[in-house]
């Protein structure tokens, strides 16, 4: 999926103010402006569109799981990954909203979308480990569908 897109996604399940995504962004000490966040937020045949790199999502993905949960005692803000995955994302959006299997199974099943807690598991696993599977762009789009259907009854 295009990060731009989970961007808009995720603003939405949450409703999330230009204010608020900003204060985000600030959790992961990444200064954003409005400008910013609105070209962002644009979709790739807008004028004004200026894509977001993984660097920069890994960044939002670390704020929201800071903004959520907090830091660790003694934890620094971690680094951004400089190549983010579907598997990466997903485990990142699991992490800041401190979902368990039962949760994201839920989640997929209200966008009409089966999954079992194994085929769940293996795309939580080491990209190395025997049992890994990439995750694909329809379960990121259908998560985020379920998590919409969920916060927002659409």
């Amino acid at each position: 999926m295009i990060n731009n897109d989970i961007l808009r996604r995720v603003r939405f399940v949450f409703d999330y103010s230009n204010a608020k995504m900003i204060a985000i962004f600030a959790k992961a000490k990444v200064e954003i402006s409005t400008e910013q966040i609105i070209a962002l937020l644009k979709k790739e045949e807008e004028e004004g569109y200026q894509a977001c790199n993984d660097s920069l999502m890994c960044q939002f993905l670390d704020g929201l799981i800071i903004e959520n949960r907090g830091l660790k005692p003694g934890a620094e803000i971690p680094t951004p990954l400089k190549q983010l995955t579907n598997n990466l994302i997903f485990k990142k959006l699991r992490v800041a909203l401190e979902l368990r299997e039962e949760d994201i199974i839920a989640s997929l099943a209200s966008a009409d979308f089966a999954m079992s807690k194994s085929e769940l598991g293996a795309l939580f696993r080491s990209p190395d480990h025997k049992n890994y599977k990439a995750c694909g762009d329809q379960v990121l789009r259908n998560f985020i569908k379920g998590l919409s259907i969920k916060h927002r009854g659409v």
